[in-house]
């Protein structure tokens, strides 16, 4: 498809329409005579679209108009000035979409500018080749989580296709078959969704040059791509305009990419990323292309729709509520995909996920070599992000360079987050035994239930004495929200609950809290512990988010609700969040375990992660938890026995995890 600038068979008239507005959009400007402080990745795409739209209506004014950027592009030096030049993802970007150009267009260009374009490429590719020999073993050559790695080697590769140069496909190649082995066959990315945009196209990319070029069919390998999608999906707000913003997030609004979301349609049939697709280049286009702080953005990519859009695939609106991705110990939970329903997203795991961690000890011990890159990786295992009514409610702190758990949604221990934070590579060099995990996951569509529990202890310095620190979420058919946090240490501590709004929390008369943004609301009321204190304050954070243009800053503001309690080796808080104001929480009378009710009984949660003994009025069980709803059956979690008002449900010898009756 690329190569050949060939699409699949059918129509596409709005791809092509979109291929011409960007094929036009950048004539106005005037460009660069001498390389930007800032990054030029921009000057591949304003080469490569009216290049194609050129190949496609043959209207020399979109030629004249790709001539001007490839002038610019290859007269300049160096390809990065602030950042690694000629070595990142400046060339990468330029080395990929000019090699394009090159293969599209070369015989209409003016002889001595086809020299000059070919000699460029030439270089270009030597420099970024002879870099990645020379620095295997280290960054982006050998980081094969990272999305510098997948794009510098698709750019290497596609100037190697188009150059003849097979010792870089080769090399390439080889790279791209580590990658598709590594990557997590979940399909999720601890890099967060903004990079999951911005570098997984470049993995489609790579493989659909091979497949053209080499007739080498790797979009099965590894599982990687053919899930991929999933993950996107569930990371998707309500409403489909902003992302969830675990990891690295500009912004909320840098998710959607509507070439790739087109080429995974077509290679696997997936009918939603098909919608998604249209969705993306159709209604969202524009929000996302003005107020998305990535770039070059959305707009860029109309080569790519036109050309990885199928005609033939379906288009289906997403349906799925529920979804848990075991790699990055992620669940994700919704009541709906309409822009007032309410999600939570929720993730506990070692740095990168564990196939990363686990494989990198490894690529450690046996080779000597750093693979792991974590700069875009936060200390967020056991922090939440939710989202009702449109809009956020508890909210991530998007991007940071010296990352601290303090800017999430999680606990302190005697006022510290976890050991070695406050760092851009905050996972860097630490123990492969410090790790973060998810367990008794229980995700079920049919009953609405969803619940998990995230163990985060070994993520605190070890001085602390922490035994225990787990945090169990339950999220309820009808959007609500429970949390138990069980700590325990060898000494008296000091526990904190973090709670991050884009606004104040309010103090309500009843002693809960009101957290409101724009009309949506939600209620926080807290059942434990006592005798703690309650405190609100402003938490600043400040980003650099690309070393290519260093003057670049992001500020974001944050206001932080503190729970701490008394000293205690073993503390612990029982909080609801109840989006909405009306609905009213109370604790459940609770023999053993902990619970809460809602609504006068219309939805209970008891929850007893540890000891796993849960005992009430009408409740006699052995269970992690017992999730109960006036109108369906009970559902419990890592359960032997549940007695409900007097009548045994369930009585098994190994714990079970799903619906009871």
């Amino acid at each position: 498809m690329l190569l050949s600038a060939t699409p699949p068979p059918g129509p596409r008239p709005a791809q092509e329409t979109r291929l011409y507005e960007e094929a036009a959009r950048h004539r106005g400007l005037t460009p660069p005579r001498t390389h930007p402080l800032a990054s030029i990745t921009w000057l591949g795409p304003a080469a490569s679209n009216p290049a194609l739209a050129y190949r496609v209506g043959g209207d020399r004014a979109h030629l004249s108009e790709s001539i001007r950027w490839i002038e610019a592009a290859v007269r300049l030096p160096h390809w990065g000035k602030a950042h690694m030049p000629d070595h990142d993802l400046d060339a990468g970007w330029l080395l990929h979409h000019l090699s394009l150009v090159h293969r599209w267009i070369g015989d209409d260009l003016p002889d001595g500018l086809r020299a000059l374009l070919r000699y460029k490429l030439l270089l270009q590719g030597r420099r970024m080749y002879e870099f990645a020999v020379a620095s295997e073993g280290r960054w982006w050559s050998s980081s094969y989580w990272q999305n510098h790695n997948w794009i510098c080697y698709a750019g290497l590769a596609t100037a190697g296709y188009v150059l003849g140069k097979e010792e870089w496909t080769e090399r390439a190649k080889d790279n791209l078959g580590r990658v598709l082995d590594l990557m997590p066959e979940d399909g999720s990315h601890a890099e967060g969704v903004v990079y999951w945009r911005y570098g997984v196209p470049f993995l489609a990319a790579h493989l659909d040059l091979l497949q053209e070029a080499e007739g080498i069919d790797w979009w099965g390998r590894g599982g990687f791509l053919s899930r991929t999608f999933r993950y996107r999906l569930h990371q998707t707000a309500p409403g489909f305009a902003f992302n969830i913003d675990h990891g690295d997030c500009h912004d909320r609004r840098s998710g959607h990419s509507a070439g790739l979301y087109y080429r995974l349609a077509s290679q696997y049939g997936i009918a939603e990323a098909q919608w998604m697709g249209e969705l993306a280049s159709g209604e969202l286009l524009w929000q996302e292309a003005s107020e998305s702080g990535v770039r070059p953005g959305i707009l860029p990519e109309a080569y790519l729709e036109y050309l990885w859009y199928d005609p033939a695939v379906p288009a289906a609106r997403p349906t799925e509520t529920r979804a848990f991705f075991p790699d990055l110990g992620l669940l994700a939970a919704r009541t709906g995909w309409d822009e007032d329903a309410t999600l939570v997203s929720f993730k506990a795991s070692p740095g990168g996920g564990h196939r990363a961690w686990e494989t990198a000890e490894k690529h450690r011990a046996e080779l000597g070599w750093e693979t792991l890159n974590q700069g875009h990786h936060h200390p967020d295992s056991g922090s939440f992000v939710l989202v009702s009514q449109g809009a956020f409610l508890a909210v991530d702190e998007g991007y940071s360079n010296r990352k601290r758990a303090a800017h999430h949604n999680l606990l302190l221990v005697d006022g510290q987050g976890y050991a070695d934070e406050d760092r851009y590579h905050v996972y860097k060099d630490i123990p492969f035994e410090r790790q973060a995990r998810q367990r008794d996951v229980l995700v079920d569509a049919e009953g609405g239930w969803a619940h998990s529990t995230a163990e985060i202890a070994a993520m605190y310095d070890a001085g602390l004495g922490v035994r225990r620190l787990d945090r169990s979420l339950v999220f309820t058919p009808a959007g609500r929200l429970v949390l138990l946090d069980l700590a325990e240490a060898d000494e008296e501590r000091e526990w904190t609950f973090l709670l991050q709004t884009d606004r104040p929390t309010e103090a309500r008369p009843d002693g809960t809290r009101l957290i409101r943004t724009g009309t949506a609301v939600a209620r926080v009321r807290q059942f434990a512990p006592p005798g703690g204190t309650v405190a609100s304050e402003v938490t600043e954070v400040e980003a650099n988010p690309t070393s290519s243009t260093p003057e670049l800053r992001l500020t974001r503001t944050l206001h932080t609700l503190r729970s701490t309690t008394a000293r205690s080796s073993d503390g612990h808080f029982l909080t609801t969040i109840t989006p909405g104001a009306s609905c009213r929480a109370e604790q459940a009378g609770c023999v053993e375990g902990h619970g809460v009710t809602f609504a006068d009984g219309e939805e209970t949660v008891l929850l007893s992660p540890v000891a796993r003994r849960i005992r009430t009025g009408t409740v006699d069980a052995d269970a992690a938890a017992v999730l109960l709803s006036a109108t369906g059956a009970p559902y419990v979690v890592r359960a032997t026995r549940l007695e409900l008002s007097g009548r045994v449900l369930l009585d098994v010898p190994e714990p079970y995890t799903g619906k009871v009756g």
